[in-house]
């Protein structure tokens, strides 16, 4: 499969939170946020929303003197046999809060084997899935998780996949074109979310962000009704916001 050169990350602070995770992990007695932030390099600025993120998603705890542990979710990370196991329930811990936080389902996507797959998806009585009318690896061309794993790979990891799966009009703002597919890709920024206006199916509206963990093709997404389209970039904004912490279980 060929990648892209790896855009500007929007997920700076995944990098960040390994390195305050490496560190704490070797202090196993505890450790203070000062000496945490001179081991690191971390300004407070950065630090403290990080450490607040790593308390909230159980990675790190603080104890009684105020020194930083490692958390449960971390133990569990870590405790090899149980490891896939942990790791998908933490996901889906962290989709579930998503969903209730933007109001949407939410998606994980992932390129695997040059074919989009969706890997762990939080929907509700509420916040209702895509009705998968067309088969998603058949429709990248047209659906935000599709737009979105393609903007991560090159020209040539694009042709072979629409070589494969021919583009379709799948309703009247279906993009048929792979020239005019390819240039939207290329000029849609790396931090910005990707949006699906009703390409895929009539009645719903989706948007995408980039998960760039080490080598992996992945993304975020969310789906709404037509009638919450009102709701769809403040939701993505969110969506993009709170992207770390996925970001963070796939890298670890």
């Amino acid at each position: 499969m060929a990648l892209k050169p790896e855009p500007t990350a929007p997920f700076h602070s995944v990098q960040y939170a390994l390195r305050v995770l490496e560190t704490v992990s070797r202090h196993g007695g505890g450790v203070t946020d000062a000496q945490i932030a001179r081991e690191t390099g971390l300004p407070a600025a950065h630090l403290t929303p990080l450490l607040r993120m790593l308390r909230r998603e159980g990675y790190v705890e603080q104890v009684a003197d105020g020194a930083y542990i490692v958390g449960d979710s971390l133990v569990l990370l870590g405790s090899g046999i149980t490891r896939r196991e942990a790791l998908e329930a933490k996901l889906q811990e962290t989709l579930t809060e998503l969903r209730d936080s933007v109001g949407a389902a939410v998606y994980i996507s992932r390129y695997i084997d040059g074919e989009v797959k969706i890997t762990q998806m939080a929907d509700g009585p509420h916040t209702p899935k895509v009705n998968e009318w067309v088969d998603f690896r058949s429709a990248a061309h047209a659906s935000a998780v599709g737009k979105c794993l393609l903007t991560q790979l090159d020209q040539n990891g694009r042709r072979d996949h629409l070589a494969r799966h021919k583009i379709a009009r799948l309703t009247s703002r279906t993009i048929t074109s792979e020239r005019v597919l390819f240039s939207k890709l290329d000029s849609q920024p790396p931090t910005v979310p990707v949006l699906d206006l009703q390409e895929y199916a009539v009645g719903t509206v989706c948007a995408a962000v980039p998960l760039t963990a080490g080598s992996s093709v992945g993304c975020l997404a969310l789906s709404l009704p037509i009638e919450h389209a009102h709701r769809l970039r403040s939701a993505a904004d969110t969506l993009n916001r709170k992207a770390a912490p996925v970001v963070l279980s796939l890298a670890l």
